[in-house]
């Protein structure tokens, strides 16, 4: 069966104004990633990202610690994160999401999850994106990046922390608001594996990060 390796992108802004884009531990959390898959001898038939720079660069740090920087990267949108900002905004009536995180990191985590739950209950009006949409193209984008692979091949997608949480919850068969702390918990350059077969998805693994747990680089064990 084929192997489908899902990683969430390095850390990125927090804070900033402009959250999308990585930083140096960032693209160095990508390479050792790249690093990881090396040693282990795995290769990749099909890569695909996301739109979003900060997973698009991530894929790149993983190529270069792989030693190919010629791979192809299959873009596809709707591996793109959710709205975070449209979903605080429509729940808080306030632009100021950046400045939240900075005053106040606890409250604004607090704040960020009611936001959340809200977006998937339906009851923030004023997004564009609704969460059952948000699952369809998910759905979407990973069929098309695994649609005739073999059954030897693995595929690397690289993506955001909400998709990860919405693509694993749906696998586990748990209810909507599980998707929020799959989304919450999982860590920067860290992946998960899913077994795809003819008729079923079954994940593998959650969540890891061997490329990081390692001595010298547990400070480099990020989640935002």
């Amino acid at each position: 069966m084929a192997k489908l390796f899902i990683v969430r992108h390095g850390q990125a802004a927090f804070g900033q104004s402009d959250y999308d884009c990585l930083s140096e531990l960032g693209h160095q959390q990508a390479r050792w990633l790249g690093d990881y898959f090396a040693e282990r001898g795995i290769s990749f038939s099909h890569i695909a990202a996301g739109t979003l720079a900060r997973q698009q660069d991530t894929a790149r740090s993983i190529l270069a610690g792989m030693g190919d920087d010629t791979a192809e990267i299959s873009t596809h949108p709707g591996l793109n994160e959710y709205d975070g900002e449209a979903v605080y905004t429509g729940y808080t009536g306030k632009g100021d999401q950046h400045l939240h995180q900075k005053a106040d990191f606890r409250d604004y985590w607090q704040t960020f999850r009611a936001a959340y739950e809200a977006w998937i209950d339906n009851r923030i009006e004023s997004i564009e994106e609704s969460w059952d949409h948000f699952g369809e193209r998910i759905d979407a984008a990973l069929d098309q990046a695994l649609t005739g692979r073999a059954r030897d091949e693995a595929v690397l997608v690289v993506t955001s922390g909400g998709v990860i949480g919405r693509t694993v919850n749906q696998l586990m068969k748990g209810p909507p608001a599980t998707a929020i702390e799959l989304n919450f918990q999982f860590r920067n350059a860290a992946f998960c594996e899913v077994i795809v077969g003819r008729s079923a998805r079954r994940l593998l693994s959650y969540n890891s990060i061997p490329h990081l747990d390692r001595p010298g680089r547990r400070d480099a064990i990020t989640h935002v």
